[in-house]
């Protein structure tokens, strides 16, 4: 039986946040924005679709531009338009073995934030209404569940709750600390929409809950360590460069939008079958490290002794 696009449930989903957020919440932002970072992302797909020689599709591009709707703010346009045309573009320019590293929201927003300082994620614009809470739960785990990523989705919300009760209670806080950093409609749509992204995800079930735990501890380092907000969004970028280390440690079935639903979990599907490999692959990759130390060994003499012959 022929399914439905995930897509369409994640598009459908993210226009009523955003419809919801314009009428109900006062978003900081203007149904004009929204509509042209939404439009200037469909756009950079058709581009970079005919540069690279592809078909059109605009849906992953709506997804995008969607999710920059709700997330990032700008007093610049400019800046808006970039970062629609910074995540369109990852997709298509930085991969490896035929799939992009990085969600396209997040490295745009990342991206932007390190470029300057004129634009911002306001991870409070949500509020803390019960309902609009609980919508968005709801509606994401349809969305997830739709595509086969629920674990990785529900690993984090795990380590990230044991992260923010384990500090509080480590620092003899009250209990409604975390639960208030918990209930933020931000970080929901992260979990559900963003840490979730099936093909930016690792291919195994494994990889995907130990790249959610790492993506919890480093939003920790980030947030609490080095004191700068958006820890989970800086931390997910980072991550994301761990995805093709931890795809060759525990290999899986790689997703594809074409097995769709419920049912369209990954093939083959993840078993334990991994586990025995992983050990000869480390101790390869020990092995081969120990035949490289000799010849690092010999270049740096080498080079130590070019340095100090060069040396007045």
């Amino acid at each position: 039986m022929k399914r439905f696009d995930p897509r369409l449930y994640q598009i459908g989903a993210l226009t009523l946040l955003l419809l919801y957020g314009l009428t109900a919440l006062d978003f900081d932002t203007t149904w004009f924005r929204a509509a042209l970072v939404i439009g200037a992302a469909i756009g950079a797909q058709w581009v970079c679709s005919r540069i690279w020689n592809v078909k059109f599709d605009p849906r992953s591009a709506a997804i995008s531009g969607l999710s920059l709707a709700l997330l990032l703010r700008s007093n610049s346009i400019v800046f808006l338009l970039a970062a629609a045309g910074i995540a369109i573009s990852s997709k298509f320019a930085i991969r490896w073995r035929g799939k992009h590293i990085f969600n396209p929201t997040n490295i745009a927003i990342v991206a932007l934030m390190i470029a300057t300082p004129r634009v911002w994620v306001s991870p409070g614009q949500w509020g803390n209404v019960a309902f609009f809470g609980f919508l968005i739960t709801c509606l994401g785990g349809l969305v997830v569940n739709r595509a086969s990523r629920s674990d990785v989705t529900y690993a984090f919300i795990a380590a990230w709750s044991a992260v923010l009760i384990g500090r509080s209670l480590w620092f003899g806080e009250p209990l409604t600390i975390p639960l208030h950093r918990l209930e933020n409609g931000a970080l929901l749509l992260f979990t559900f929409f963003m840490i979730s992204d099936p093909k930016t995800t690792p291919d195994s079930r494994a990889g995907r809950i130990l790249f959610a735990v790492l993506v919890a501890l480093g939003a920790r380092y980030v947030q609490f360590k080095l004191f700068h907000t958006n820890g989970i969004l800086w931390s997910l970028a980072a991550c994301s460069l761990l995805v093709p280390i931890i795809d060759v440690l525990l290999p899986g079935g790689r997703y594809t939008w074409k097995q769709g639903g419920s049912s369209w979990s990954v093939s083959p599907q993840w078993r334990w079958h991994f586990v025995p490999g992983l050990l000869p692959r480390i101790r390869s990759a020990a092995f081969m490290s120990q035949r490289a130390m000799p010849r690092f060994s010999i270049a740096r003499r080498r080079w130590r002794s070019s340095a100090t012959a060069i040396a007045p």
